[in-house]
């Protein structure tokens, strides 16, 4: 698919004027040139043309709000004042894979005052002597050349930063509610215990006060019954001693 048709049908019935961000990697530019796109981008914000057979950049539309550019596995080997002059806001540009061989052929870059990040991977010109340090002398305003600053500090990753916003801005750090539900299992289990405990013991006490109560009854009985007896057998044994006086 050739540009203009990819371009069309990224819009997806969008007015230019709509789009924040456009990817058409891997279509085709017919001439070379940047093709389809026009100064009716004006919010444009986001541009990526991976490998799309550029060689020149002159038919770049102006693209006010452009902060970042994709350009990497093209033809271009220089002239990029046209940036300057249509994308004077660039923050960060991909030139990686194409055939830029000397400092000259980035010199442009100067006049990108916004600019933060270039890489320039797999370009010839990486194998020049003492190429980062030439390049951050070239451009004072960039902090991260090739993904990282003068001092190999790696560039941060914007998307895993936003990774973590969210893990924040989620429902809360993962474990929170288990370890709560934890110690309200463990506080329930203790108290169930507490109680069932106590329940045993006035229970074992309740059942050795009813022992004792019904032995003590049963004790009464036999006492009871033991009185009737020997005063039965008293009478028994006066009956006798009087029955025995009358004999005589």
């Amino acid at each position: 698919m050739d540009m203009k048709k990819r371009i069309n049908q990224e819009l997806r019935n969008r007015n230019p004027g709509e789009v924040a961000e456009m990817v058409v990697d891997s279509c085709q530019s017919v001439s070379g040139e940047v093709e389809g796109l026009t100064d009716k981008f004006t919010e444009l914000e986001a541009l990526s043309m991976v490998n799309v057979g550029l060689s020149s950049l002159a038919k770049m539309p102006s693209l006010p709000k452009l902060r970042k550019l994709e350009l990497s596995d093209n033809n271009l080997s220089g002239s990029f004042e046209t940036l300057s002059e249509k994308c004077p806001n660039l923050i960060y540009l991909n030139l990686s894979n194409n055939k830029i061989k000397e400092l000259s052929n980035v010199e442009a870059l100067q006049n990108l005052k916004s600019l933060q990040s270039l890489d320039l991977l797999n370009c010839e010109i990486t194998s020049l002597d003492d190429y980062r340090d030439s390049v951050f002398e070239l451009l004072p305003q960039i902090t991260y050349l090739d993904g990282f600053d003068q001092d190999d500090n790696e560039a941060p990753d914007s998307e895993a930063d936003d990774d973590d916003e969210d893990g924040e801005d989620g429902a809360g750090p993962p474990g929170d509610y288990d370890e709560e539900d934890d110690e309200d299992e463990d506080e329930d289990g203790s108290e169930g215990g507490e109680v069932g405990q106590s329940f045993h013991v006035k229970r074992g006490d309740q059942e050795e006060e009813d022992d004792d109560e019904e032995y003590g009854e049963e004790e009464e009985e036999d006492d009871e019954q033991a009185d009737v007896q020997g005063q039965k057998r008293k009478r028994d044994v006066d009956d006798e001693g009087e029955d025995d006086d009358e004999d005589d």
